[in-house]
């Protein structure tokens, strides 16, 4: 009797470690969610900095069309479409 007690428990607790170790759920699934993840982090840090990068270039034009329309205006007397220009003498 005890000995068939013993094999039941030892069949449930080798079940039950087998759910642990390849279950749904189990460690090796968590390993490999956690493989995913480092990969996903990797790929986003990636993209963060190619994202910085480009924010930069489009500070830079946006900066740049500034100060080429403002030395356009100041230097070459050239207006937008649809201003007036007054040209005052100085003495």
């Amino acid at each position: 009797m005890l000995k068939v007690l013993i094999v039941i428990l030892a069949f449930i607790l080798l079940l039950l470690q087998y759910r642990l170790w390849f279950g749904e759920g189990g460690v090796s699934e968590l390993r490999q969610t956690e493989r995913l993840i480092e990969q996903q982090q990797s790929e986003n840090r990636r993209l963060e900095q190619r994202n910085n990068v480009l924010e930069a270039e489009v500070v830079e034009l946006q900066q740049g069309m500034e100060t080429l329309e403002e030395r356009a205006r100041n230097d070459l007397g050239m207006i937008k479409e649809g201003e007036q220009f007054y040209l005052t003498p100085e003495n």
